[in-house]
């Protein structure tokens, strides 16, 4: 290369680009970027600060008065990081990139053609219509500047509906010719505005006229010469895995905590109160993935070898040859900028490597337009590893390029892999550049952390052949971090303090202005991207206060923080116990909800814990195949009705150890990493609509499957469905199914279960020793505001007698020999037509309930878990017993024991047991010694 300012100007451009060879009928060449972060690693400081720089050159062009009411625009899809950097350095700018994403219901302010690009359609999709509306600068930015064609598209389609008299076109490198620049000049000129451009580098790039006929043999001669290699079983240099004959490296999935509310770029706007809530939240996202890095990821279950079938299956390929490029002089002025990065420093002296607990080498991968998050969490997390790892960023991408593995060559590796956000031009080949080593093992990576939105989190990802699958061939270690696609709420038009309509800005980051209340469905909460055909944006109507992020042990639980997210706020603190008699009397004289308070926790006798080991050593495999069972089930039922990847949702807290096990047991049998929330519903009351809620605005609804730990007469079962069906009436959120998935089912209320055996689940033999130290959970309106989740206690200082994790590891020991009967039970059930419910167990109860005098179905508990919350909780008056029934009522009889309660034998009974509560219940029900009175 040969610059305008000489020798310099050469090296400044070697030092930004590289060359390599598209494979797209319409350019033959592709100009590759080291320092923005899409084709090749490079270090997260060196990305940002290219566009912090850029941004604070045309702040000072601007001047401050003007820069402050500028607008940034980015394209996709290789541009928008840099241009959400270019915003940074300019201060106080909104910015917005440009779309290839459809969101359905959001109508495009504008859109415009990139004439080159493999997929050249942009949209325009801000959340604020009159956004790009104001009378200051537009600044347009891209990675390159070639011919001015795609800039020329956007400000004449713009300046027809938003003219203005200033912009600002920014670019790494300007490589117009004087015919493109002048072309600009004129265009400018007609419209009657400024144009200014602002670049690192500049030169011209010279083709021969048959390039795109040469570069197109180029590629089809390597691509050749890779798909005979591997149709004789070799293995092109490019495409070989590391560690060839290894396990697939595992995947693990971490909550980032992202803020409520906050969006995950600038496909529909960013604002300056944005950007505060985000610096203000990097250092802990950063800190979690940190944490997760420098664990042990051992219980995690790794991706299976891809086989299954997927469109455009997964490959890596890029033939060890050099390539002859089109022939091309780029002169530039000299500029002080960073190196190249396409070549990594060699394994020896780097940091982290070797040193016990350290990362080593770690990429942030973000997603095709999702560029500027993955960067600024890259960005934190070298600084919160230190010297103990080296990190680098790039992200997947549409573009087809030529892998040929030679140094001197940009593109060196290419992982291919099917389209996983269901694209509206439909399924295609993505690409993730110089992420696989290659022939060269100082290029690997030790860990790559893939960063996607909540929209690309589905199946097609997480299949055999997807993504994570082929990156795990590549590197020992995958991460998984999901933000939460963000959807614009309708616009509301009411004009906020920034002049715009339907924004307001104040201390929790900018949100649409209220209207005024146009019906009960008024104040539906936001729904999520990745919201299916089932749900509707809300009406218009104030927004709800933000939701906080899940608890997660151990802050929140013993359980591990993959285990499960908790939609609940911590009580911890709060005095809400009370002996069980008073919680009795006023819940059956009508002043209290048994929901308002809670039990004294029970600290079971040494005779209790020993029963409650046998039962656990002897039904371990009976409950692991009943596990087995209805994941299964539920896994295949999912895949016939075609929705995404189930999400779990276990009814705290009895449902939330079977969520767990069905959580395993999917990453167990098929590397299945299922998000698992625990929710809380009260009878009477309904499901916590606040959780419903999030969930709606971060998974897909139609994805939600409730799970609980066992059916008894089914009154939750009708209260959920009763609950479902009045959020979606109040909300216009639509999607959630009540149906519920249960390890076991003895009263026939249920489609989807384990058994329907009545035994002995052990969990259900403690309270919150079995059940991450959590509590039941908490309703009472001075706690939980409308806005807020339902609570529960964490009582930590159980931790002595917790067997939580115990109970779940003696289950998920048997996995592996139940795997087999579990499958054909399945298979049984879903081939059965008449698994519908039988409500044999209402029936049952209606008829003990007039049996014997109480004439209240809500005091009559069947089957062993009930009976034994009766025993444990409430105050007992006595216990059916099945005639013949064995070792699973052992602990039965010993709390009734224990409680003075008599166990009264019958014949006919669809229950192991049944227990009664005392039907006319006082103080005076219970002796002295606390026990029960058999009559009142």
């Amino acid at each position: 290369m040969t610059g305008t300012a000489g020798t310099a100007g050469a090296e400044t451009l070697r030092g930004l680009l590289g060359l390599a060879l598209r494979r797209n009928p319409k350019r033959a060449h592709l100009l590759v970027s080291q320092v923005l972060g899409k084709h090749v690693p490079q270090r997260p400081d060196v990305v940002h600060e290219a566009g912090l720089g850029l941004g604070r050159r045309v702040r000072r062009l601007l001047g401050e008065e003007a820069a402050a009411r500028a607008v940034v625009l980015g394209y996709a899809e290789t541009a928008t990081g840099l241009g959400h950097s270019v915003a940074d350095g300019l201060g106080p700018a909104a910015y917005l990139h440009s779309t290839r994403r459809p969101v359905p219901g959001i109508a495009p302010v504008g859109g415009f053609e990139e004439e080159h690009s493999h997929a050249s359609s942009h949209l325009l999709l801000p959340e604020d219509p009159d956004l790009l509306g104001g009378d200051g600068p537009l600044v347009l930015v891209d990675d390159e500047f070639s011919t001015g064609r795609t800039v020329l598209n956007t400000v004449r389609a713009l300046h027809e509906r938003f003219p203005r008299d200033r912009y600002v076109i920014v670019a790494l490198v300007d490589l117009r010719t004087g015919e493109h620049r002048d072309a600009l000049r004129k265009a400018a000129a007609d419209l009657g505005a400024r144009v200014d451009l602002v670049a690192l580098a500049s030169g011209t790039v010279r083709l021969p006229e048959d390039v795109l006929e040469r570069g197109q043999a180029l590629v089809a001669r390597y691509e050749a010469v890779a798909g005979a290699e591997a149709g004789a079983g070799a293995v092109a240099g490019a495409g070989a895995p590391s560690g060839a004959g290894s396990p697939p490296a595992a995947v693990r999935r971490v909550e980032l905590g992202w803020p409520h509310g906050l969006p995950d770029g600038g496909r529909h706007g960013f604002l300056p109160g944005h950007r505060a809530r985000l610096e203000a939240a990097l250092p802990e996202m950063a800190g979690r993935i940190a944490e997760a890095l420098t664990t042990d990821g051992a219980a995690v279950a790794p991706v299976p070898e891809p086989g299954a079938a997927v469109p455009g299956p997964a490959s890596v390929s890029g033939p060890a040859a050099s390539a002859p490029g089109p022939a091309a002089s780029v002169p530039g002025p000299a500029a002080s900028v960073p190196g190249p990065a396409s070549v990594p420093e060699h394994a020896a002296g780097r940091p982290g490597r070797g040193e016990p607990g350290a990362p080593g080498r770690v990429l942030v991968l973000g997603c095709e337009e999702l560029m500027y998050a993955p960067l600024r969490l890259a960005q934190t997390l070298q600084r919160a590893l230190g010297e103990r790892a080296e990190v680098r960023y790039s992200t997947t991408t549409r573009s087809p390029v030529l892998a040929v593995d030679d140094p001197g060559y940009a593109i060196r590796t290419r992982i291919a892999f099917p389209a996983h956000d269901a694209p509206a031009d439909g399924p295609g080949e993505r690409y993730a550049y110089n992420v696989a080593p290659g022939a060269d093992p100082a290029r690997r990576f030790d860990v790559v952390v893939t960063v996607v939105d909540s929209a690309a989190d589905t199946a097609e990802l997480h299949a055999p052949g997807g993504l994570l699958s082929e990156l795990a061939r590549h590197t020992d270690r995958v991460l998984l971090a999901v933000v939460p696609s963000h959807v614009p709420r309708p616009r509301t038009g009411r004009t906020g303090p920034t002049g715009r309509t339907g924004r307001t800005e104040g201390a929790a980051g900018p949100g649409p202005a209220a209207a005024p209340d146009t019906g009960p469905a008024a104040q539906a909460a936001p729904v999520s991207a990745e919201a299916g055909p089932g749900a509707v944006p809300p009406p218009r109507g104030p927004a709800p206060a933000a939701l906080p992020g899940p608890l997660r042990g151990p802050a929140f639980s013993s359980y591990r923080p993959d285990e499960v997210g908790w939609l609940l706020q911590d009580l911890s603190a709060v005095p809400l116990e009370a002996p069980v008699e008073e919680r009795e009397e006023a819940v059956q004289r009508g002043g209290a909800h048994y929901a308002e308070s809670l039990p004294v926790e029970y600290q079971p006798s040494e005779d209790y814990q020993r029963l409650f080991r046998t039962a656990l050593d002897t039904s371990a495999a009976r409950i692991a195949r009943a596990v087995g069972t209805v994941t299964e089930t539920l896994l295949a039922e999912r895949a016939g009705r075609g929705t995404g990847r189930p999400v779990l949702v276990s009814l705290a807290r009895a449902g939330t150890p079977v969520g767990i096990l069905m959580r395993r047991w999917a990453l167990h049998a098929h590397g299945l990493d299922l998000p698992h929330y625990a929710v809380s519903i009260v009878r009477g009351r309904g499901i916590d609509t606040t959780a419903l809620r999030w969930l709606a605005e971060h998974h897909d609804p139609a994805d939600a499957v409730f799970v609980d730990g066992w059916t008894g007469k089914g009154a939750i079962t009708r209260e959920l469905a009763a609950a479902i069906e009045d959020f979606t009436r109040t909300t216009g959120i639509t999607g959630f199914d009540p149906e519920i998935a249960v390890l076991a089912d003895p009263g026939g209320c249920v489609r989807t279960y384990g058994t329907r055996e009545d035994f002995l689940i052990p969990s259900a033999c403690l309270n919150s020793t079995v059940s991450g130290l959590v509590s039941r959970t908490v309703l009472r309106a001075d706690l939980v505001g409308p806005d807020d989740f339902h609570g529960a206690k964490f009582y930590r200082e159980l931790a002595g007698s917790d067997v939580s994790g115990h109970f779940l590891d003696a289950v998920s020991a048997r996995f592996g020999e139940v795997a087999e009967r579990a499958a054909e039970a399945a298979a049984e059930l879903l081939s059965d037509t008449g698994r519908a419910p039988t409500w044999e167990g209402w029936a049952a109860v209606e008829r003990i309930s007039e049996q014997y005098g109480i004439h209240d179905v809500n005091l009559v508990k069947p089957g062993v878990g009930e009976t034994t919350r009766v025993l444990l909780r409430r105050v007992p008056w006595r216990v059916l017993a099945r005639r013949g029934a064995g070792a699973d009522l052992d602990h039965i009889r010993l709390l009734a024991e224990q409680r003075g309660v008599p166990v009264e034998e019958v014949g006919e009974l669809p229950y192991s047991c049944v227990g009664l509560i005392h039907p006319r219940y006082t103080r005076g029900a219970t002796g002295a010694d606390g026990k029960a009175v058999i009559s009142a």
